[in-house]
């Protein structure tokens, strides 16, 4: 028997628009392309697509990513969609997971916060794909048992890890394995060989031919093999990945391996082994979650920044959300049941005005209606505060915390705008703790309220 190999592609990019224009801004560095969503779709997501390479691998692609890319590429995500379909028609099965919508760092995020990015992620994966997902992708792989709970509640049956973070016996390869939950029951893993996946993402250029180095690697395996890694490993990160992936998918008459999915592996190798989850850890830090909390070696020189930034966007998600609850509590039933929804008026399938309606529990004034929809609108940029590239690299004056900084700005106006609240003055004091020693390009101390004060004068322009 041959043996089974999948290959998983994890295709994400934040929210790159303005959150006050919703225009996406030029980007110097991805020149001679406007942003780097474009600089990457042309290397790496139509090329792909082009090959139908997204027809034979299991992928995620973030909400995020798949809202530029119908907004702005719509050969490229109708592709994309169209193999997923291509799939279920071959296999009965998908072979597109979900993946929670803002990639916030799910066990660093409050039970609520992680419910509403799991609920948004399926209704996004629904709404584009047309079909329910049964896996979901954790951003940075970041887990705890809370978090595949709340996966099993929402229906989701399984997601994929890295080996380093399970341990019991993994005899059965990729599994799949079976995780005990605290509240009863099982979730499904996926367990990914991380030296393998690596290989592919730093070395490829080492590698001369992908399918002789693959049919080497699974000489002699028995079950399933997964590499799991950043599917822009494919042509943007490796200029060489598209043809490389291509080579390693193809047909041959006497396959020596056999590709595979996800979801149709699953449907005909159920789980036999058991394994435990070790809690808080991620696939790209060493330290657990430390990189996107309390800073850590895997960005050397200065994080000291990263705790107080975190701390300042948690207390004004706490003033945030108060404001909140305090005007919808006698006018909604049930506020966190109206920002689950909210999604559809995000992707453009719903009106703000008669959602909210909706969900009310009394006739509503016009601008009563107008209130609560600047509200709930702060609420997707609160939760867009937490997305995990804002604290990935050691550098606090680079674009990513920019990025979340005006996104909590853009919380504050809202927020001020509906009930006369400023909540901009004790933000940004909070923002003068976060400091780092060596700024990007030069020697001076920068603080996050510099980068608040710079962005400011921006809006304010």
């Amino acid at each position: 028997m041959t043996p089974y190999v999948a290959i998983h592609g994890h295709f994400y990019q934040p929210s790159r628009e303005n959150p006050f224009t919703g225009e996406m801004p030029r980007e110097p560095g991805a020149a001679p392309y406007h942003d780097f969503n474009a600089k990457i779709t042309a290397e790496c997501y139509w090329p792909n697509a082009e090959a139908g390479n997204f027809d034979q691998i299991s992928f995620n692609a973030g909400p995020t990513l798949m809202s530029w890319l119908s907004r702005y590429q719509a050969a490229t995500y109708a592709r994309i969609l169209q193999a997923d379909r291509n799939h279920v028609q071959k296999q009965g099965v998908g072979n597109a997971i979900a993946q929670s919508v803002h990639h916030t760092i799910l066990p660093l995020a409050r039970r609520r916060d992680r419910i509403t990015q799991i609920k948004w992620g399926v209704a996004s994966f629904l709404h584009r794909f047309q079909r329910q997902p049964r896996g979901m992708w954790l951003p940075e792989l970041a887990v705890d048992l809370s978090t595949l709970e709340i996966l099993s509640q929402r229906g989701l049956s399984f997601t994929i890890l890295s080996e380093e973070q399970v341990r019991g016996d993994l005899r059965a390869g990729a599994g799949p394995y079976r995780v005990r939950l605290p509240g009863g029951g099982y979730f499904v893993v996926f367990v990914r060989e991380r030296a393998l996946s690596n290989q592919l993402s730093f070395d490829m250029d080492w590698i001369s031919d992908g399918r002789r180095w693959l049919e080497a690697v699974l000489n002699g395996r028995q079950g399933l093999t997964l590499i799991a890694l950043d599917g822009e490993t494919f042509g943007h990160h490796q200029r060489r990945g598209v043809q490389f992936l291509s080579n390693i998918l193809r047909n041959d008459a006497a396959p020596s391996y056999t590709v595979v999915t996800l979801a149709d592996y699953l449907r005909t190798h159920p789980p036999t082994l058991e394994v435990e989850v070790i809690e808080r850890t991620a696939w790209s830090c060493n330290h657990g979650v430390a990189r996107w909390d309390s800073g850590c070696g895997c960005t050397p020189d200065d994080s000291s920044w990263k705790p107080v930034l975190r701390s300042a966007l948690d207390l004004l998600a706490d003033e945030i959300d108060a404001i909140y609850l305090y005007e919808t509590r006698r006018l909604i039933r049930d506020p966190w049941q109206l920002v689950d929804q909210y999604i559809d008026v995000v992707m453009g399938i719903a009106d703000a005005p008669a959602l909210i309606r909706e969900h009310a529990s009394v006739d509503l004034t016009t601008g009563q209606t107008l209130r609560l929809a600047r509200l709930v609108q702060a609420q997707v940029h609160r939760q867009r505060m937490f997305s995990s590239c804002g604290w990935f690299f050691e550098k606090l004056d680079r674009p990513e915390p920019r990025y979340i900084i005006a996104q909590a700005m853009c919380a504050i106006q809202l927020t001020r705008r509906a009930m006369g609240v400023d909540l901009g003055p004790d933000f940004r004091c909070s923002l003068c703790a976060a400091r780092c020693e060596e700024s990007l390009g030069s020697a001076q101390v920068v603080t996050a309220a510099d980068l608040y004060d710079e962005l400011a004068a921006t809006i304010m322009a």
